[in-house]
């Protein structure tokens, strides 16, 4: 069964990242703290790639490149530029892995929790797991 383990952000996350000051009561990252995250990510894929479960992986550009479509007004799709300021999380990335089961799933996901972070305080950082619909008739473990 295949399984995508969704990440989040915010733009303020990949400002941060990017090298744009904190503000007051915010941690900084530094360089170094981005090598670090940048070196677990690519050791938690290596790993999922040697164990047979990695399919894919992507993280995705900051919410400021996207854009959204909504439903027709006056017969023509509503087209908004990000970032969106009424949303805080978006999503950052995904990784599909396929395993025996969704415990095995959540297990791969929890190790997300351990992902260095500055100031580690990872307190705030969570993921989804979610089955993929692999069309009709798949059966879902529960």
């Amino acid at each position: 069964m295949k399984y995508m383990i969704l990440l989040y952000g915010s733009q303020r996350d990949y400002d941060l990242l990017a090298g744009k000051p904190a503000e007051a009561g915010e941690v900084g990252w530094t360089a170094e703290d981005v090598a670090a995250m940048h070196a677990f990510m690519g050791r938690w894929n290596q790993e999922l790639v040697e164990s047979g479960e990695f399919v894919d992986a992507r993280g995705l550009a900051a919410p400021v490149h996207t854009r959204r479509i909504q439903g027709l007004r006056d017969g023509v799709p509503v087209v908004t530029d990000g970032p969106y300021p009424e949303t805080e999380e978006v999503l950052a990335g995904y990784t599909i892995v396929e395993c025996d089961s969704f415990d095995r799933a959540t297990e791969i996901a929890a190790r997300i929790a351990t992902c260095p972070h500055p100031g580690g305080d990872t307190s705030g950082l969570y993921v989804d797991v979610r089955p993929i619909d692999e069309g009709p008739g798949a059966a879902l473990d529960a």
